[in-house]
């Protein structure tokens, strides 16, 4: 991620409106909360679209950041047309104007030969992933700042497993000050990182 950023930084210091930009997937390795990487990407597209002004290629998956077109007169979307018989999908290779209407992950996982189990049990987790969309849009979260009436996380949209984990996964009788001071430097930043997405 470090490398990412660095990388980013570069482009984002050094770049002018002569420039070409090409950015993809910006953010992708922040954190396993895909609220965080999508905050990056957003923040990086509109520094872009307010700062630099330059003509950027910037690919994403996540479909939130084509909310960035209604917001800025300079950002349009485009996506790679797909066509889609029964179960199975066929890359035309030809790129139209507009958002993708949905993501072809789990074709592509199929078309890999990721086994049938593995591709039945990801289409099952994704139908609970965007039905939990629906409740609570992530672009709306995004948005917030030019929507006053931003719709607030509730408790199923963001990941706490991983502060559980963390605090179960201590043993306080092998534990020395020194240990428990970078556990709780651990936990902290977890939290810290949760309640960012919480407000």
């Amino acid at each position: 991620f470090m490398v990412e950023m660095i990388e980013t930084a570069n482009i984002l210091h050094n770049a002018t409106e002569r420039s070409l930009i090409i950015l993809d997937e910006v953010g992708r390795g922040t954190s396993t909360f895909d609220g965080i990487s999508i905050a990056w990407a957003w923040a990086t597209a509109e520094y872009i679209l307010k700062h630099i002004r330059a003509r950027t290629l910037f690919a994403t998956h996540y479909h939130e950041l084509t909310d960035l077109a209604l917001e800025y007169e300079g950002a349009k979307n485009y996506n790679v047309a797909v066509k889609e018989w029964g179960d199975e999908i066929i890359f035309l290779r030809r790129v139209e104007r507009g958002p993708s209407d949905k993501s072809y992950g789990i074709h592509v996982a199929q078309l890999a030969g990721l086994p049938k189990e593995v591709v039945e049990r990801a289409k099952e987790v994704l139908g609970n992933l965007e039905q939990a969309e629906i409740e609570t849009p992530a672009s709306k979260r995004m948005l917030g700042e030019h929507h006053p009436k931003a719709v607030q996380l509730d408790l199923f949209s963001i990941n706490y497993e991983p502060l559980i984990e963390k605090i179960i996964s201590i043993d306080t009788e092998k534990l020395t000050p020194e240990k428990a001071l970078k556990k709780l430097r651990q936990i902290k930043k977890l939290a810290e990182e949760i309640l960012r997405f919480e407000r």
